[in-house]
């Protein structure tokens, strides 16, 4: 039996995401009694540039907590609506002081989905707040329902190059009992410095936790303990996975 959870030992999770994202979601697995690394995936910049043009603007569509802290950084206004992918992508928004914040559940569909229910094509055209890297066709399936949607990249997510010590310490010392992932693009990340460290095959005994299929896909190049995925891409149905970390630790 491997992974840190044996002899009594805490659970230890790798969280993947950025670092402004993965410090509290740390809290909230010690909360949860499991140990927790931070271990960012990609590198989050914020790019430069002339206040935004929200003219016109009936709403602001946030695909990530980054997107919103860009674009905060970006208008001094907070009084336009916005729509949130998912329950983190809302609240970082309330936290930036927007005061009108839905979230649509977890993914780029039910974002779309949410935005051609609750806002009317003629009221005026959607911001998009977006990164270098973009998943799904948000613009398009908007676009199809009549709507006009202006993609503005904000910030660059690069992917890192190498593992932290922690993490290689960790992975080949066998005190790493899972890992989280919430984007196909971190899992890719992952898996290519796991590769580069030499250390792909001491994923044998760590369990992969997923946000969707889509990102289950992305990790399973790899042999892990197992892998499982999410009942819905939320933060919350993938913490309740953590039991089975547990379970077979």
């Amino acid at each position: 039996m491997t992974g840190s959870a044996v002899s009594g030992q805490t659970c230890r999770i790798l969280i993947t995401r950025p670092r402004e994202d993965a410090e509290p979601l740390a809290a909230e697995l010690v909360r949860r009694g499991f140990s927790a690394l931070v271990q960012p995936m990609l590198e989050i910049r914020t790019l430069d540039g002339p206040p935004l043009n929200l003219e016109g603007v009936q709403a602001l569509l946030c695909t990530s907590a980054n997107g919103v802290r860009a674009t905060a950084a970006r208008t001094t206004r907070r009084d336009l609506p916005v729509l949130a992918v998912g329950d983190a992508t809302a609240r970082a928004a309330r936290d930036v002081g927007f005061a009108h914040v839905e979230s649509a559940g977890g993914d780029v569909e039910g974002l779309a989905r949410l935005a051609a229910g609750r806002l009317d094509p003629a009221a005026g055209r959607l911001l998009h707040a977006a990164g270098t890297a973009v998943a799904g066709d948000l613009a398009g399936d908007l676009g199809r329902a009549g709507f006009a949607v202006e993609r503005h990249v904000l910030y660059a997510a690069e992917p890192v190059t190498e593992l932290g010590r922690d993490a290689v310490q960790g992975l080949y010392a066998g005190t790493i009992d899972a890992v989280l992932f919430f984007s196909p693009r971190t899992g890719r990340s992952f898996v290519k410095v796991v590769q580069k460290a030499g250390l792909a095959d001491r994923l044998g005994g760590v369990v992969a936790l997923c946000l969707s299929e889509a990102v289950g896909t992305a990790v399973r190049t790899v042999d892990w303990q197992a892998i499982h995925v999410a009942r819905q891409p939320d933060q919350a149905a993938l913490l309740d996975l953590l039991p089975l970390v547990r379970h077979l630790s």
